[in-house]
This record gives C-alpha cells, sequence and structure tokens, in this order.
C-alpha cells in the first residue's frame, strides 16, 4: 500500500466514525466531550459579552441624556436666579422695589 492510499483510508475512517467505536473509542470519546464542553464556554462567554456591550451603550445613552435634562435644569434655575425676573416675580406680588437705597450700619465696638 501506498502512502496516498493509507492517508485515503485514514480519512474515510475519519468520515465514516471508526474512531468512535474502535478499541481505543473512550479516549476520543472523552476529548470530544472536553471539545464540546470548551465550545460551549466559549458561546456563553460571547454570549454574555454580547450582553454586557449592550448594557453598556443603554447605560451610555440614558447619561446622555441625564446631562441634557441637568444641563436644561441649570440653565432654568440661572433664568429664575437674575433680578429681572425676581422683579417681575414680585411684582406679581405686588412688591416693588424700594426707591431709597438701602443705608448700612455700622455699629462700633467698646474694644
Amino acid at each position: 500500500m501506498t502512502i496516498e492510499h493509507e492517508m485515503r483510508k485514514g480519512l474515510l475512517d475519519i468520515l465514516k466514525g471508526k474512531f468512535l467505536v474502535s478499541g481505543d473509542a473512550p479516549k476520543n470519546w472523552l476529548f470530544l466531550l472536553f471539545a464540546s464542553f470548551l465550545a460551549a464556554m466559549m458561546i456563553s462567554s460571547s454570549h454574555n459579552a454580547d450582553k454586557k456591550v449592550l448594557e453598556i451603550a443603554a447605560l451610555n445613552e440614558e447619561v446622555r441624556m441625564l446631562k441634557s435634562e441637568f444641563f436644561e435644569a441649570r440653565s432654568s434655575v440661572q433664568q429664575l436666579k437674575l433680578e429681572s425676573t425676581l422683579r417681575e416675580s414680585m411684582l406679581a406680588q405686588g412688591l416693588v422695589p424700594s426707591q431709597n437705597p438701602p443705608k448700612k450700619i455700622r455699629v462700633k465696638s467698646e474694644d
């Protein structure tokens, strides 16, 4: 028999699955079970990584929305703190600014 014939016979044996029923089959079965376990672990790890990526993307979107809301709220608070806005809201309640400027009161200490 030639080497080519031996290789062809070995390939046919693998394709027919003879390595699963031959004399040293338990060793082959253990290797196949181990390889299957590793493949399942890789698939599971890949799914977990994909889930984390999607979760991170959702959280980044939420952070972007919250930042936008924060800047909008800060802007409206700054607008409300302006003197002109306060003056208008006090006029609605019937309060007007004083015509006389405030006077500073100084207390002399006896020290």
